[in-house]
């Protein structure tokens, strides 16, 4: 199964501020675990809310949100994307994360949708419109 972990903002990651030698020697290090393990398949650090944007949806209107935006708390600040036997392993990896903040943090781990989730709705037309794009993206 893939699981996104999700490296939640705190107010300096919100300010810009950059992680310590320390810290990005230790994240380092535990990226280069996860892997040689083969769990990790991407992952990044993501810029403060206020350098992004939102598009909210309504039918066919599109609204666009400058940011920064407010709940820091709701907002990511990283993530990785793991692939795993199952969520109590994802579990026990993030566990042996390193502190990815100066001070209280949080990470949020959510399993991804898988195609055959969707077997109910997915016709053989669909599901080749979906592997074509897999396939693009594997650089097939």
């Amino acid at each position: 199964m893939r699981v996104v972990v999700f490296v939640k903002a705190t107010e300096d990651s919100e300010q810009g501020v950059m992680p310590s030698t320390e810290l990005l020697e230790a994240m380092g290090k535990y990226n280069e675990e996860l892997v040689n393990a083969g769990i990790m398949l991407d992952g990044n650090g993501l810029k403060p809310s206020s350098q992004g944007v939102r598009i909210g949806f309504d039918g066919s209107d599109r609204n666009v949100t400058d940011g920064p935006f407010a709940e820091t708390r709701e907002l990511v600040a990283g993530y990785w994307v793991w692939e795993v036997k199952d969520m109590d392993e994802a579990i026990a990896w993030a566990r042996r994360c390193p502190n990815p903040m100066p001070g209280p943090s949080e990470l949020e781990l959510r399993p991804i949708f898988e195609m055959e989730d969707f077997a109910e709705n997915l016709t053989p037309e669909v599901a080749a419109i979906h592997d074509r794009t897999k396939d693009k993206l594997a650089g097939n």
